[in-house]
């Protein structure tokens, strides 16, 4: 069981954990990622399977009910998310390590999960003024959605030191190559 190990990514919406995480994967063939399960709509490009499991509400409160999720949380009103038991399955049986891309307060949830099987990294925007400029330019939510993200970020900052690690990403490169030192350390490779 020791030789399982989890990276666990989490971070307020478009701090850029899914950019890092994304070039840690392509760096270390040994990690496989997580894909988490969500009730939301698909976005232009993504893959079922590949980006998310995209499951109905209905589905998706089944599978909490039948105990298949590690983790899951409702992020906003009627919006799940949520790691399932046999994604985690999948990878390690594959002889790979686990990394997460997950919110904050799945990130917390993960880390109690693995406890000392796991590398937990906050990734912080350098400033919220920052963080509303990347949610603006990436084009995907509405401005009301965009508010809303903002003022989750504020409470999700207030966690960063329950993380082991947090890398404040006001550089990509500089980030990416922090990351990679210290999931390298963690995996001893």
């Amino acid at each position: 069981m020791s030789s399982k190990k989890a990276i666990i990514f989490s971070a307020p919406s478009g701090a850029g954990k899914t950019t890092l995480v994304k070039g840690l994967l392509k760096k270390i063939p040994t990690l496989s990622f997580s894909i988490s399960a969500c009730n939301r709509p698909p976005r232009d490009g993504e893959i079922d399977g590949h980006d998310y499991h995209f499951l109905t509400t209905e589905s998706f409160k089944d599978k909490i009910k039948d105990g298949a999720f590690i983790e899951w949380e409702e992020v906003y009103s009627d919006m799940f998310y949520g790691t399932l038991h046999s994604e985690i399955d999948r990878i390690w049986a594959s002889g790979k390590q686990v990394i997460f891309d997950v919110d904050v307060q799945g990130g917390l949830q993960l880390k109690k999960y693995f406890d000392d099987q796991a590398l937990s990294i906050f990734i912080s925007p350098p400033s919220l003024d920052v963080l509303s400029q990347r949610l603006t330019n990436r084009g995907t939510d509405s401005d009301n959605d965009i508010k809303k993200r903002l003022s989750k970020a504020k409470e999700e900052l207030e966690f960063q030191t329950n993380f082991d690690i947090v890398i404040v990403n006001d550089d990509l490169q500089r980030s990416l190559d922090r990351c990679f030192l210290e999931v390298s350390k963690f995996l001893a490779l």
